[in-house]
């Protein structure tokens, strides 16, 4: 069963900061491949959501995008929510 992604709003500003950095300070072809690896997991997750290990937070998940960034989602029925991108080396539960 594929589950329908949902991807909220504050998801998508996070990831279009991230990339313009990459584009900026490394170059275009990093910001693709980070990308890439985006799309890897968000399709990873429309067939098996719950992969990600529960993170204590009213029933949010997440999943290591790379090991400077984690995506947050939640499992609500048949959908995927993908609720924000996060740097790993800040303190997520702030």
């Amino acid at each position: 069963m594929a589950y329908e992604i949902i991807i909220n709003k504050r998801f998508t500003n996070k990831l279009l900061r991230v990339l313009d950095y990459l584009e900026q300070e490394w170059n275009p072809k990093v910001a693709n491949e980070f990308l890439d690896k985006v799309y890897v997991r968000i399709y990873t997750l429309q067939s098996n959501p719950f992969i990600g290990p529960p993170t204590g937070i009213l029933n949010v998940r997440s999943i290591l995008i790379t090991k400077q960034n984690r995506m947050f989602y939640r499992v609500d029925g048949n959908k995927v929510i993908i609720l924000n991108l996060y740097d790993t080396r800040s303190d997520y539960k702030k």
